[in-house]
Protein backbone atom coordinates (compact mmCIF):
# COMPACT_ATOMS: atom_id res chain seq x y z
CA UNK A 1 0.00 0.00 0.00
CA UNK A 2 1.26 3.42 -1.13
CA UNK A 3 1.69 6.40 1.45
CA UNK A 4 0.72 9.81 1.06
CA UNK A 5 3.50 11.60 1.07
CA UNK A 6 3.71 15.25 1.87
CA UNK A 7 6.54 17.17 2.95
CA UNK A 8 5.08 16.41 6.64
CA UNK A 9 3.00 13.19 5.34
CA UNK A 10 2.86 10.44 3.08
CA UNK A 11 -0.14 8.37 1.90
CA UNK A 12 0.96 4.75 1.16
CA UNK A 13 -0.90 2.21 -1.30
CA UNK A 14 -0.97 -1.45 -0.60
CA UNK A 15 -4.39 -2.76 -0.01
CA UNK A 16 -7.10 -5.31 -0.91
CA UNK A 17 -10.62 -3.43 -2.79
CA UNK A 18 -13.70 -4.88 -0.78
CA UNK A 19 -16.99 -3.41 -2.23
CA UNK A 20 -19.26 -1.03 -0.19
CA UNK A 21 -21.90 -2.64 1.90
CA UNK A 22 -25.73 -1.48 2.47
CA UNK A 23 -26.66 -0.72 5.91
CA UNK A 24 -30.18 -1.80 7.02
CA UNK A 25 -32.12 -0.06 9.54
CA UNK A 26 -32.40 -0.02 13.65
CA UNK A 27 -34.50 -2.63 15.30
CA UNK A 28 -34.07 -2.52 18.59
CA UNK A 29 -36.93 -3.13 21.30
CA UNK A 30 -36.65 0.50 22.81
CA UNK A 31 -36.53 3.98 21.22
CA UNK A 32 -34.19 6.99 21.69
CA UNK A 33 -35.09 10.66 23.42
CA UNK A 34 -37.61 12.35 21.16
CA UNK A 35 -36.27 16.00 21.30
CA UNK A 36 -37.63 19.03 20.06
CA UNK A 37 -36.58 22.94 20.30
CA UNK A 38 -32.98 21.19 20.75
CA UNK A 39 -29.86 23.65 20.97
CA UNK A 40 -26.79 22.82 19.37
CA UNK A 41 -23.88 21.33 21.16
CA UNK A 42 -20.87 23.72 21.42
CA UNK A 43 -23.09 26.60 20.76
CA UNK A 44 -25.23 27.87 23.67
CA UNK A 45 -24.99 30.08 25.69
CA UNK A 46 -26.91 29.07 28.75
CA UNK A 47 -26.57 25.55 30.93
CA UNK A 48 -28.69 22.75 29.26
CA UNK A 49 -30.57 21.03 32.14
CA UNK A 50 -31.52 18.06 29.53
CA UNK A 51 -28.46 15.74 28.51
CA UNK A 52 -30.52 12.79 27.36
CA UNK A 53 -31.37 15.87 24.10
CA UNK A 54 -27.71 17.84 24.69
CA UNK A 55 -24.47 16.39 23.98
CA UNK A 56 -22.39 17.70 26.92
CA UNK A 57 -19.99 17.81 27.89
CA UNK A 58 -18.58 16.47 25.56
CA UNK A 59 -20.15 18.38 22.86
CA UNK A 60 -18.50 17.92 20.14
CA UNK A 61 -17.76 14.99 18.31
CA UNK A 62 -15.07 13.63 15.77
CA UNK A 63 -15.10 11.22 13.11
CA UNK A 64 -11.68 9.84 12.98
CA UNK A 65 -10.53 7.67 10.43
CA UNK A 66 -7.12 5.92 9.92
CA UNK A 67 -4.64 4.91 6.96
CA UNK A 68 -2.91 2.15 8.02
CA UNK A 69 0.09 0.84 6.12
CA UNK A 70 2.14 -1.42 8.07
CA UNK A 71 0.72 -3.85 7.70
CA UNK A 72 -1.97 -2.39 5.10
CA UNK A 73 -5.16 -2.57 6.48
CA UNK A 74 -8.30 -2.52 4.88
CA UNK A 75 -9.68 -1.59 1.63
CA UNK A 76 -7.33 -0.12 -1.34
CA UNK A 77 -9.08 2.80 -2.36
CA UNK A 78 -10.75 3.50 1.13
CA UNK A 79 -9.86 5.40 4.95
CA UNK A 80 -11.16 2.70 7.87
CA UNK A 81 -12.87 4.03 10.93
CA UNK A 82 -10.92 4.50 13.76
CA UNK A 83 -14.10 5.80 16.10
CA UNK A 84 -16.65 8.52 17.30
CA UNK A 85 -14.93 10.65 19.88
CA UNK A 86 -17.94 13.11 22.50
CA UNK A 87 -15.01 16.23 23.02
CA UNK A 88 -15.32 19.23 25.18
CA UNK A 89 -15.92 22.03 23.07
CA UNK A 90 -11.81 23.30 24.19
CA UNK A 91 -10.68 19.58 22.28
CA UNK A 92 -10.35 18.48 26.09
CA UNK A 93 -12.01 15.29 26.90
CA UNK A 94 -13.19 12.78 29.14
CA UNK A 95 -13.08 8.73 28.76
CA UNK A 96 -14.02 5.19 30.23
CA UNK A 97 -16.87 7.34 32.06
CA UNK A 98 -18.85 3.61 32.63
CA UNK A 99 -17.01 0.72 34.20
CA UNK A 100 -20.17 -0.92 34.39
CA UNK A 101 -20.55 -0.47 30.86
CA UNK A 102 -17.27 -1.85 29.38
CA UNK A 103 -18.54 -4.57 27.51
CA UNK A 104 -15.94 -6.87 25.47
CA UNK A 105 -18.38 -8.57 23.36
CA UNK A 106 -19.17 -6.20 21.10
CA UNK A 107 -19.93 -8.45 17.83
CA UNK A 108 -22.72 -10.46 20.02
CA UNK A 109 -24.13 -7.20 20.78
CA UNK A 110 -24.86 -6.34 17.53
CA UNK A 111 -25.60 -9.82 16.63
CA UNK A 112 -27.74 -9.92 18.58
CA UNK A 113 -29.68 -7.12 17.48
CA UNK A 114 -30.10 -8.37 14.35
CA UNK A 115 -27.72 -6.02 12.64
CA UNK A 116 -25.50 -8.48 10.52
CA UNK A 117 -25.51 -5.68 7.71
CA UNK A 118 -23.65 -3.38 10.58
CA UNK A 119 -21.26 -6.13 11.62
CA UNK A 120 -20.17 -6.77 7.99
CA UNK A 121 -19.33 -3.71 7.29
CA UNK A 122 -17.12 -2.99 10.27
CA UNK A 123 -15.89 -6.05 9.27
CA UNK A 124 -14.45 -4.15 6.25
CA UNK A 125 -13.72 -0.56 7.24
CA UNK A 126 -13.67 -0.64 11.17
CA UNK A 127 -10.36 -3.01 11.23
CA UNK A 128 -7.53 -3.49 13.53
CA UNK A 129 -4.18 -2.71 12.17
CA UNK A 130 -2.91 -5.99 14.49
CA UNK A 131 -6.00 -8.08 13.64
CA UNK A 132 -8.06 -8.21 17.06
CA UNK A 133 -11.01 -5.57 15.65
CA UNK A 134 -13.34 -7.15 18.61
CA UNK A 135 -10.64 -5.83 20.89
CA UNK A 136 -10.56 -2.78 19.05
CA UNK A 137 -13.95 -2.17 18.78
CA UNK A 138 -14.81 -2.70 22.48
CA UNK A 139 -12.02 -0.29 23.63
CA UNK A 140 -13.40 2.46 21.06
CA UNK A 141 -16.95 2.00 22.63
CA UNK A 142 -15.37 1.77 26.63
CA UNK A 143 -13.09 5.01 25.90
CA UNK A 144 -15.11 7.03 24.28
CA UNK A 145 -19.12 5.76 23.74
CA UNK A 146 -19.65 5.75 27.87
CA UNK A 147 -18.83 9.36 27.55
CA UNK A 148 -21.83 10.41 25.22
CA UNK A 149 -24.28 11.89 27.55
CA UNK A 150 -27.11 10.99 25.06
CA UNK A 151 -26.45 7.61 24.84
CA UNK A 152 -27.02 7.18 28.42
CA UNK A 153 -29.64 4.20 28.98
CA UNK A 154 -31.56 6.21 31.02
CA UNK A 155 -31.98 8.52 27.77
CA UNK A 156 -34.26 5.54 25.96
CA UNK A 157 -37.89 4.80 26.22
CA UNK A 158 -38.54 1.05 27.22
CA UNK A 159 -34.95 -0.07 27.25
CA UNK A 160 -33.40 -2.55 25.71
CA UNK A 161 -30.51 -4.06 27.21
CA UNK A 162 -26.85 -2.60 25.59
CA UNK A 163 -28.94 -0.97 22.62
CA UNK A 164 -26.86 1.96 23.11
CA UNK A 165 -23.77 0.66 21.74
CA UNK A 166 -25.59 -0.39 18.41
CA UNK A 167 -26.80 3.12 18.35
CA UNK A 168 -23.28 4.87 18.96
CA UNK A 169 -21.59 1.76 16.29
CA UNK A 170 -24.47 2.83 13.58
CA UNK A 171 -24.11 6.56 13.40
CA UNK A 172 -20.06 5.98 13.25
CA UNK A 173 -20.41 4.07 10.18
CA UNK A 174 -23.17 6.21 8.83
CA UNK A 175 -21.07 9.06 9.28
CA UNK A 176 -18.11 7.30 8.19
CA UNK A 177 -20.19 6.76 4.54
CA UNK A 178 -20.66 10.47 4.35
CA UNK A 179 -17.01 11.29 4.60
CA UNK A 180 -14.90 9.70 1.95
CA UNK A 181 -11.27 10.59 2.50
CA UNK A 182 -9.77 8.76 -0.39
CA UNK A 183 -12.27 10.44 -3.29
CA UNK A 184 -11.58 14.12 -1.13
CA UNK A 185 -7.90 13.59 -1.22
CA UNK A 186 -8.07 11.84 -4.65
CA UNK A 187 -10.41 14.24 -6.43
CA UNK A 188 -7.47 17.32 -5.61
CA UNK A 189 -4.73 15.40 -7.14
CA UNK A 190 -3.78 13.72 -3.92
CA UNK A 191 -3.23 9.64 -4.38
CA UNK A 192 -1.41 7.04 -2.61
CA UNK A 193 2.18 7.14 -3.39
CA UNK A 194 6.14 6.03 -2.22
CA UNK A 195 7.69 8.34 -3.58
CA UNK A 196 5.29 11.68 -4.31
CA UNK A 197 5.37 14.23 -1.89
CA UNK A 198 2.32 16.76 -0.68
CA UNK A 199 2.16 19.68 1.54
CA UNK A 200 -0.12 20.01 4.44
CA UNK A 201 -1.86 22.89 2.97
CA UNK A 202 -2.34 20.81 -0.11
CA UNK A 203 -3.98 18.10 2.03
CA UNK A 204 -5.84 20.01 4.48
CA UNK A 205 -7.18 22.00 1.56
CA UNK A 206 -8.61 18.49 -0.33
CA UNK A 207 -10.41 17.58 3.24
CA UNK A 208 -11.84 21.30 3.54
CA UNK A 209 -13.81 21.63 0.55
CA UNK A 210 -16.09 19.41 0.74
CA UNK A 211 -17.46 20.52 4.11
CA UNK A 212 -16.17 23.84 4.46
CA UNK A 213 -14.44 23.07 7.81
CA UNK A 214 -11.27 22.30 8.81
CA UNK A 215 -10.29 18.91 9.49
CA UNK A 216 -7.02 17.82 11.76
CA UNK A 217 -4.76 15.37 9.99
CA UNK A 218 -1.98 13.37 11.72
CA UNK A 219 1.72 12.82 10.53
CA UNK A 220 3.84 9.92 11.19
CA UNK A 221 7.37 9.59 10.04
CA UNK A 222 6.66 11.55 7.46
CA UNK A 223 3.57 9.85 6.22
CA UNK A 224 -0.34 10.81 6.53
CA UNK A 225 -1.68 8.36 8.76
CA UNK A 226 -5.05 9.69 10.60
CA UNK A 227 -7.66 12.58 9.60
CA UNK A 228 -10.52 13.86 12.83
CA UNK A 229 -13.47 15.60 11.02
CA UNK A 230 -15.32 17.74 13.75
CA UNK A 231 -18.79 18.36 14.43
CA UNK A 232 -21.60 20.20 16.74
CA UNK A 233 -24.82 18.26 17.00
CA UNK A 234 -28.30 19.47 17.31
CA UNK A 235 -30.13 17.18 19.24
CA UNK A 236 -28.98 13.32 20.49
CA UNK A 237 -26.36 11.43 18.89
CA UNK A 238 -29.02 8.69 17.69
CA UNK A 239 -31.44 10.96 16.26
CA UNK A 240 -29.93 14.71 16.12
CA UNK A 241 -28.32 16.78 13.55
CA UNK A 242 -24.84 16.48 12.73
CA UNK A 243 -23.46 19.72 11.53
CA UNK A 244 -20.00 20.02 10.21
CA UNK A 245 -17.39 22.59 12.46
CA UNK A 246 -13.99 23.53 12.57
CA UNK A 247 -11.55 21.72 15.26
CA UNK A 248 -12.65 22.70 19.27
CA UNK A 249 -9.11 23.51 20.78
CA UNK A 250 -7.57 21.39 18.69
CA UNK A 251 -4.50 21.82 16.09
CA UNK A 252 -5.03 21.21 12.18
CA UNK A 253 -1.48 19.42 12.23
CA UNK A 254 -1.42 16.63 14.78
CA UNK A 255 2.33 15.12 14.76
Amino acid sequence: MSHWFSTIARFSSAKSFVGSVALSSLALGGAPPTCSDTQTSCQNSTAVGNLCCFNAPGGQLLQTQFWDTNPPTGPNDSWTVHGLWPDHCDGTFDQYCDQNRQYTNISSIISAAGQADLLNYMNTYWKDYQGNDESFWEHEWGKHGTCISTLEPSCYTGYSPQEEVVDYFQKTVDLFKTLDSYKFLSTAGIVPSTTKTYTAVEIQAALTKPRGHAVAIQCKNGELDEIWYFYNVKGSVQSGEFIAADPGGHPILLI
